[in-house]
């Protein structure tokens, strides 16, 4: 059986190994293939697992062998769903791997907002610490999370883990979804719509798929709701946000800043307005990816791809 991997980089830099692949079939792992390689690496595999390497129509419409999509991720958009199904080829993606690591990066954005560590170890380095007529200084304020409100939009699997983190902190939880599931166990928590989680929280964190109802839901009118003071986290999708809207927001102090993983173009582009807007933090699409991440989605990628093997389909978003 011939498996092609079209982008195995980003998932398996050096540091894991593709041994659990290679005991199934040919593999052929290609560190990363460019949009006019994608068709001809493909020719005769059976099985192809993608990572963000797009599988369009056109794509797969020239695969007749093809019975076995994997995408290396939670998100699937990058394959033509309807058309594979279609065509009776199975697609199966990767869901909750990295909500540990999701969850870890969303607090280390809230953290640096409201600490500005780095910006403070470089000013201790640069000699302003000892130059202080204090025992201490600090260049920036500094916010303390209990009592504060955080309100999350989308309470699935990642969002529920950041309400019991936050709760760790003393914070009050405020959530917004399609599906309000039973949340009693929470003492500090209320269902709300967007518009109230956006007045109401000092902190709006999102945590839900891209959608059609989803796309641009950070827009000019929510952001207006949004305290002066408030802070805004995306470790989701970058789609999720209208770029130049929040670049005026916090251009404007209609909000106090931002920490973004994820942006629309990835890599962006040196006209996104992010780039040079005030109190922005912007991490290169890495809150999935420290190595336990990885390594559990590299296990669960070729679980996938046994149990299909065997009969048992799992994880299919088809």
């Amino acid at each position: 059986m011939r498996i092609v991997v079209l982008d195995g980089y980003t998932l398996n830099p050096g540091d894991l190994n593709w041994e659990g692949l290679e005991r199934l079939g040919d593999v052929r792992i290609h560190d990363r293939t460019a949009k006019d390689e994608i068709l001809s690496r493909c020719q005769g595999a059976e099985i192809i697992l993608t990572n963000k390497t797009p599988l369009d129509k056109t794509v797969l419409s020239g695969l007749p062998e093809l019975k076995y999509i994997g995408v290396l991720a939670t998100g699937y958009n990058i394959v033509d769903v309807s058309y594979a199904t279609e065509k009776g080829v199975v697609v199966t993606n990767v869901p909750s791997y990295g909500t540990d690591s999701v969850v870890q990066m969303t607090f280390a954005l809230l953290l640096e907002l409201c600490l500005h560590v780095q910006k403070h170890s470089d000013a201790a380095r640069e000699g302003k610490w000892a130059r202080s007529p204090d025992f201490c200084f600090w260049d920036f304020p500094l916010v303390e999370l209990a009592g504060k409100t955080i309100g999350i939009i989308g309470l699935g699997h990642i969002g529920g883990k950041v309400a019991d983190v936050a709760t760790i902190f003393g914070m009050k939880v405020l959530a917004a979804g399609r599906r309000r599931t039973d949340q009693s166990h929470r003492s500090n928590f209320h269902w709300v719509d967007i518009g109230e989680l956006a007045e109401r929280s000092d902190v709006v964190t999102l945590h839900c798929p891209l959608t059609d109802e989803t796309k641009g839901i950070i827009n000019k009118e929510l952001l207006n709701r949004m305290k002066p003071s408030a802070f805004l986290l995306n470790t989701s999708r970058g789609l999720l946000v209208v770029e130049q809207d929040l670049a005026n927001a916090l251009g404007a102090g209609k909000i106090a800043g931002a920490g973004l993983d994820v942006l629309s173009v990835e890599p962006p582009g040196p006209d996104n307005p992010l780039l040079k807007a005030p109190n922005c933090l912007i991490t290169p699409h890495i809150a999935w990816a420290t190595k336990e991440a990885r390594a559990r989605l590299m296990d669960m990628a070729v679980h996938n791809l046994v149990s299909f093997m065997e009969g048992k389909i799992l994880n299919s978003v088809n």
